[in-house]
């Protein structure tokens, strides 16, 4: 009895079209999607946390300094210019408010039915005459910007960089406050702060070993001792690690060891951000680019073509 012991061929895995459909479909909505939805959660925690406050605090000023209301005994006449409020329940003393503040309530649309009090009236009448959104909106942004302003340049230095730092201190000292607040603190000063280093351009260097390429910035030419050591110019490159490039290694190298890529800083983050996923079109492997090109068949023609006999 005699077996087969040809090896058997693998078996080739079947294709999903609507599995790689369904993904590719995801790769192309999700980025945008996940932008718009990123927006609007910053919005509309602004808006709850600091335009909402910010437009109460204005609505209650307004309404101490245009309060203009009289309070009529039983009996009591309507000054001239003024209408009265409806009675509250309970035959509680009439009030009047000037006629235009009035008429400015009682005519608008979205407004059903007059308050009894002359406080509640000027609230609706603050909202209607000076915090409509074609104004909140505008003076909001001028004031949060010049805010944001003064307080980047008051905190830069003197008392104010002495307050940041000991409300770091203090934040640090907490166990699971810190943990967050470092993570965010990492993400905002790399989004939102200028670099303190200067990258000049992006290199590939074999580090940590020979035969493992890593990004590299060249940050300036090292020092003086170190380039007299070696004999031959130098460069100072910073190694970033992935997925947070803010964090990374500082290392000295021979210039010739340094090889210049055809990279901006930007494709070269995103590059270290991706974890390689993200290469730009001008660094792509040749092969990726002749994927995309319709294969061709074992005589030279398209696939599907039809070839002419003697070809």
């Amino acid at each position: 009895m005699t077996t087969d012991s040809s090896p058997q061929a693998p078996k080739v895995g079947r294709s999903h079209p609507f599995r790689r459909a369904v993904l590719r479909g995801l790769a192309i909505v999700l980025p945008p999607l996940l932008t718009i939805v990123i927006f609007l959660w910053i919005g509309s925690t602004i808006n709850h946390y600091v335009l909402r406050p910010a437009k109460w605090m204005a609505r209650e000023a307004l309404v101490w300094v245009n309060n203009d209301t009289v309070t009529l005994a039983p009996g009591e006449a309507v000054p001239q210019g003024m209408k009265p409020l409806p009675s509250k329940v309970g035959g509680a003393p009439r009030q009047a408010v000037p006629t235009h503040v009035y008429d400015a309530v009682a005519k608008h649309p979205s407004n059903q039915a007059i308050p009894s009090t002359g406080e509640a009236l000027y609230r609706m009448y603050v909202d209607l005459q000076y915090l409509r959104p074609t104004i909140v909106v505008p003076v909001f942004t001028c004031i949060f910007i010049l805010v944001m302003y003064l307080l980047g340049k008051t905190m830069a230095a003197g008392i104010g960089a002495w307050v940041v730092e000991t409300t770091e201190r203090v934040i640090q000292r907490i166990p699971v406050i810190r943990n967050v607040y470092s993570s965010v603190k990492q993400v905002t000063d790399f989004v939102f702060s200028q670099r303190s280093v200067e990258y000049t351009r992006v290199v590939a260097i074999e580090y940590p070993r020979k035969g493992i390429w890593s990004l590299g910035m060249v940050t300036g030419e090292s020092m003086a001792d170190i380039r007299s050591a070696a004999n031959e110019p130098l460069l100072s490159v910073l190694i970033p690690t992935s997925p947070a490039p803010f964090t990374g290694f500082t290392i000295t190298i021979k210039k010739s060891e340094a090889i210049d890529l055809n990279l901006t800083i930007d494709q070269a983050f995103q590059f270290i951000v991706s974890c390689g996923v993200v290469v730009p079109p001008q660094q792509q492997h040749q092969a990726a680019l002749e994927s995309q090109v319709p294969p061709t068949d074992s005589v030279g023609g398209e696939a599907g073509l039809p070839t002419t006999a003697g070809s």
